[in-house]
């Protein structure tokens, strides 16, 4: 073999190898970025089965409770005696709602 051939199988064999090493890293890099989405997916899936507020009956008045919080956020100014039995048997159940957006139409709701 020549000096020129040795040359050129070496600089072959480099390229292939350079390739081969690039393909490996972007599959890998490929593969992290699928995982870390899953795991950001499956977070989401759990806080979006979790509800935010809970409604109930605490000391003989309504309150909102922020997830799994025993002390009130919120205290509603609505006697629940003044509410249907159906709504007060509810209440002693607990009502969940996962945004602030139906928590605020429910509490305009029993306050009108």
């Amino acid at each position: 073999m020549t000096i020129k051939s040795v040359k050129r199988v070496y600089f072959v064999m480099a390229a292939a190898l350079t390739v081969s090493g690039f393909i490996t890293v972007c599959t890998l890099g490929q593969t992290v970025r699928r995982h870390r989405t899953e795991v950001r997916l499956a977070a989401a899936a759990i806080d979006e089965e979790a509800p935010l507020f809970t409604v109930r009956e605490s000391g003989g008045r309504i309150a909102v409770f922020r997830r799994d919080s025993e002390k009130p956020y919120l205290l509603v100014d609505v006697q629940p005696s003044l509410l249907s039995e159906q709504d007060r048997e509810l209440l002693a159940q607990g009502i969940y709602f996962s945004s602030e957006q139906e928590l605020r139409q429910f509490i305009e709701d029993i306050s009108s």
